[in-house]
């Protein structure tokens, strides 16, 4: 239930700001960057699922970013660019590039190209995630996937739900990441569909109430599921994982 981090590049602020919130409305956690030092500190600083990237980027040239990451970097890359000749998409490919979308796109097609090559590139990690049986530790509790089943630190069993319990390995998957409402709404398909809503907003704040009764020596007080001023949540502990 990792929600996908997705780093927009390019030098165009109002067209980072479009395809950032597009990103966001669409259930994806969406970060703006304008070359190639950001991404770099990006890289650095957390998970990063894929990165769309202008070839245009002012002085810097998308395919030489592109080229220069693929030395140590397996995330997938989508370039993006004006230049949609035959000749310059080769040279996105041959350098390492996942797809290539011409500008100007439909941005339900940016959506779709997205998503298939998130499912194309993912699709191991996400079948060994769903079929993985080990035992997630954080801040001394700890989760057996295989027995669902939730130990306190003094080694009681403490009783889920199915919602608690789909929060919880939303939480597991995103650790130290500051995640909305709706995208946690989003990755517990809250409404059923594939989308979240005003009301599957306030039943997560419902939702992490009952969690952190549970969880939290102070529910008032939280140190482990905390409220990030502004955002939404932020799970703020180390997570561990024993493959059984």
């Amino acid at each position: 239930m990792a929600i996908p981090r997705l780093l927009v590049v390019d030098d165009d602020a109002e067209t980072r700001s479009m395809m950032t919130q597009f990103l966001r409305q669409n259930g994806f956690i969406a970060l703006p960057a304008e070359s190639e030092a950001e991404i770099l500190t990006q890289l650095e600083a957390g998970r990063i699922d894929m990165i769309l990237l202008d070839v245009m980027l002012g002085d810097e040239n998308g395919v030489e970013i592109c080229a220069r990451l693929r030395r140590d970097q397996d995330v997938p890359i989508i370039l993006v660019s004006a230049l949609s000749a035959d000749h310059q998409r080769m040279a996105g490919y041959e350098v390492g590039a996942d797809d290539y979308i011409a500008k100007p796109f439909n941005p339900q097609l940016l959506l779709a190209r997205v998503r298939a090559v998130l499912q194309r590139t993912q699709r191991s990690a996400s079948l060994s995630y769903r079929r993985k049986i080990g035992t997630f530790r954080f801040g001394g509790w700890s989760y057996d996937a295989k027995l669902d089943e939730v130990l306190s630190p003094e080694g009681f069993q403490v009783t889920l739900s199915r919602r608690e319990t789909s929060l919880l390995k939303v939480l597991l998957a995103n650790p130290h990441i500051p995640l909305t409402r709706e995208e946690i709404a989003n990755a517990m398909d809250v409404t059923g569909d594939g989308s979240a809503n005003d009301t599957a907003g306030r039943a997560i704040d419902v939702l992490v109430g009952r969690f952190r009764s549970k969880i939290e020596k102070n529910p008032k007080d939280p140190l482990m599921l905390r409220t990030e001023r502004g955002v939404g949540y932020v799970f703020a502990v180390d997570v561990e994982v024993e493959e059984s």
